[in-house]
């Protein structure tokens, strides 16, 4: 399932470079229409002079010793005309600067953004700016997990407009041996004074596509930072705080692509997306203790991803958004390991939950009725008709009309639905 969704890329714009012009006017600095005789093709008449019969042009001889009558009118002063052009010039020096200003700042470079600078979301960053003791204490019987450290080294990918930032690290996974980017965002609630003791719910997002090197929902265009602070808003959601993790290991330019899941000998994405980013985060942010603060959610490979993660770890997740998903690993890596790959499949695993009667899981399908895989809506229908809502596995899908298979649907529709129906039953804020 290497589909890239359409529209999931970020791509910023490219303005075209453009030059002022200067204020029209003649060779002498002049507005046109004020041009001195003999400059410019001007049709006064000198003065002194007979007026030629109407339709034939004047003929006048001008000789050095004829010192009466017409004289050639004087050159306009140089003080006057360099000024002009001093002005022209700041005007364009100004104009120019403007622009470079501008396109720096879209381009984030340095001083015109704030795009590298250190993030530290409110505890002591890597760097040691802040004490220890600044943190609120934890009571003994807190839902509340402080952040464990160490402190990782946050750096600002951009900043948006209520000054909340996406900030990216580069994760060394301890459990899983895996190296990786990870970005993060948090609501502006969690820097509130009135939340300075309160445990946030945390909700990995995994992209579709190859997912590598970046995650797309780390950039705005797709809304997701700005939905969740607007439903949260509406009482719908959580305020959610946000891992964006990297999907695979590489590029899926040969159709490769890793499931989520330790693949033997390949790297183990599986560890890495349900241990290492978890440890992240409850090393730098309060977080809620119990599962009942942690959910997954992913379109495409990665709505397969999260499913699978629940389902797979119910003690540690309680909810997954799964948009687009398949519901069955179909990686090309799998070959030869078939007893893996079963341990690996949103069936067996949903099987295996409701047989041993297992903590409860929420699972929130939305899947568009024009999806350019026919099959993934009746596929995600019969996995609902034979496992949904039976134990302790509740489901509810959403069938977006005229949806197709990218994220500019799955996110508005995420807030008519899905959102609201995991955030009833998670927790967060807690103290």
């Amino acid at each position: 399932m290497s589909y890239a969704p359409d529209g999931q890329q970020y791509q910023p714009y490219r303005p075209q470079g453009q030059s002022p012009q200067p204020p029209y006017g003649d060779q002498y600095g002049q507005p046109y229409g004020q041009q001195p005789y003999g400059a410019g093709g001007g049709q006064q008449q000198p003065p002194g002079r007979p007026q030629p019969p109407y339709g034939q042009q004047p003929q006048y001889e001008y000789e050095p010793q004829d010192h009466q009558g017409y004289q050639e009118p004087p050159e306009p002063p140089r003080r006057k005309s360099r000024g002009r052009r001093w002005v022209i010039a700041g005007a364009t020096v100004l104009a120019l600067a403007g622009i470079a200003a501008l396109v720096m700042n879209h381009y984030e470079i340095p001083p015109f953004t704030d795009k590298g600078s250190a993030v530290s979301f409110g505890q002591p960053s890597a760097g040691g700016g802040g004490k220890k003791n600044d943190a609120p204490q934890q009571a003994a019987n807190s839902k509340m997990l402080m952040p464990t450290g160490p402190a990782a080294d946050f750096k600002n990918s951009m900043t948006l407009p209520d000054g909340t930032h996406v900030a990216v690290t580069t994760l060394d996974g301890k459990k899983s041996g895996f190296k990786g980017k990870v970005w993060v965002w948090a609501p502006k609630e969690y820097n509130d004074p009135k939340f300075a003791k309160s445990g946030f719910p945390v909700m990995i997002a995994l992209p579709g596509g190859a997912g590598y090197p970046s995650n797309y929902w780390m950039g705005t265009d797709l809304g997701l930072q700005t939905s969740i602070s607007k439903w949260y808003a509406e009482g719908k959601s959580k305020p959610f705080i946000l891992a964006m993790p990297v999907l695979n290991p590489a590029p899926d330019d040969k159709g490769i692509y890793w499931d989520g899941s330790d693949i033997p000998g390949q790297p183990k994405m599986g560890t890495w997306l349900t241990e290492d980013v978890p440890d992240l985060m409850k090393a730098n942010f309060r977080t809620v203790k119990s599962r009942d603060g942690w959910a997954f959610m992913g379109s495409s490979t990665g709505g397969f991803a999260g499913l699978k993660a629940v389902l797979k770890h119910p003690d540690k997740f309680k909810a997954v958004i799964a948009s687009g998903p398949d519901v069955v690993p179909d990686s090309s890596l799998w070959k030869g390991h078939e007893k893996e790959k079963a341990e690996n499949n949103p069936e067996v695993l949903a099987k295996q939950l409701i047989d041993s009667k297992g903590p409860d899981v929420y699972l929130a399908f939305q899947v568009g009725d024009s999806e350019n895989n026919k099959k993934t809506l009746p596929d995600v229908q019969k996995f609902i008709a034979t496992y949904g809502n039976k134990g302790p596995i509740h489901t509810e899908l959403r069938v977006i009309k005229g949806g197709q298979h990218n994220a500019k649907t799955y996110v508005p529709n995420m807030g008519e639905g899905p959102v609201q129906f995991i955030s009833k039953v998670m927790e967060g804020p807690v103290e």
